[in-house]
């Protein structure tokens, strides 16, 4: 008489039964995961090594021409150039065996000025990997990581990266967009830039608006120190200034301007620092509120946008959070409605969405 072999008579009644063609769907979505997190690293060396601002502008460049002009050795060089071909960052000419970085690609690559020039963001995904202990041990304990814990590259990471969006966009649209603001600013106004980091954003304005006096405030003293060193670096010392405080005990100078750039949502208790700002705030000032881009609702949150913000989040935004009390830990993507009802909390009568772009959520309120 025969059996059933061993594993069909053992084999749970429950398996779930597996989609051939969805499971590699899935490996290589996951490859193709892996594969451009892995590319992260030859784009912050490229950076590093002046290899893509070689390439700009110069044409098609044979790898041996490219090292040259870097002081690389070619046979690394050829590696990367390839690397960087098979991710669409560099074209190559088969033909005469060159590669050539586009105008397009230059721009996000090798244009330190440009408003989405990408490398500087890499030192914050690499800030993430070497604090992976620590993400683990808040998970387990429920416990939080201050922004001062984090790895070094963390802080100038994510100056750098925000310094150019906040430059293409702060002075001018943002300010243009919220009601009698750049009137008062040219006349001269006291201006608090509440979780400033490296000042970028309050020395924009400050050389913009000569006549206001711009007050960067930030609970991390190596970012203050840094940001005092730029202002004076650019002559800007006369109408901004930097000093160590929190959201809730900065001095009252009656602003009329307090900007919260994409910070709000990283404080334990953002209806406090909200009602402080309309504590100290002139009786016709306005709050400028720069949040992360995000939808209400989860399931309108499903984009590689997204995706980034809630990795930044998990690793960043929630931990300090929890760090300070965690009271509303609202997350990267908060979304409109949940800042709104922060501020109508804080007393705040009007509140409304100024500009709407992929990336943020440019918000206005007023007592």
């Amino acid at each position: 008489m025969q059996t059933q072999p061993l594993l069909r008579q053992t084999k749970p009644m429950n398996t779930p039964v597996i989609d051939q063609t969805k499971l590699e769907s899935f490996v290589m979505r996951a490859i193709g995961d892996l594969s451009a997190s892995s590319g992260g690293i030859l784009i912050s060396l490229g950076h590093k090594l002046g290899l893509y601002k070689a390439l700009a502008g110069a044409g098609p460049l044979t790898s041996q021409e490219l090292a040259d002009r870097a002081s690389c050795a070619e046979r690394y060089v050829r590696e990367w150039l390839n690397g960087q071909v098979a991710g669409g960052y560099v074209q190559y000419h088969a033909v005469s065996s060159t590669y050539e970085l586009t105008p397009e690609q230059a721009m996000v690559l090798a244009d330190e000025d440009s408003p989405v020039f990408i490398p500087h963001a890499w030192s914050v995904q690499a800030s993430m990997w070497f604090d992976e202990d620590k993400a683990a041990h808040a998970f387990r304990s429920g416990k939080g990581v201050g922004w001062g814990e984090h790895h070094d590259r963390l802080y100038c990471g994510v100056a750098a990266f925000y310094r150019n969006a906040y430059k293409g966009s702060l002075v001018a649209q943002w300010l243009p967009a919220l009601e009698g603001v750049v009137e008062k600013l040219e006349a001269g106004i006291e201006v608090a830039d509440v979780g400033c980091g490296h000042g970028h954003s309050t020395l924009l304005m400050a050389r913009a608006f000569p006549k206001s006096r711009f007050h960067g405030y930030d609970v991390h003293q190596p970012s203050i120190q840094e940001a005092r060193g730029l202002a004076a670096e650019d002559g800007l010392e006369g109408n901004a200034e930097f000093e160590v405080a929190r959201a809730t005990d900065y001095p009252d100078r009656k602003y009329g301007l307090i900007c919260f750039f994409d910070c709000l949502h990283d404080m334990g208790d953002p209806v406090a620092a909200a009602q402080y700002a309309a504590k100290v705030l002139s009786p016709d000032g306005t709050v400028l509120l720069v949040e992360p881009f995000a939808n209400d609702r989860t399931e309108d949150n499903i984009s590689p946008v997204a995706r980034l913000y809630y990795t930044g989040s998990t690793m960043l935004c929630c931990p300090h959070a929890v760090s300070e009390g965690g009271h509303m830990v609202l997350g990267a993507q908060a979304g409109e409605a949940r800042l709104a009802e922060v501020f109508r909390k804080a007393g705040f009568s009007h509140f409304r969405c100024a500009v709407k772009t992929p990336f943020n959520l440019v918000l206005e309120a007023r007592r």
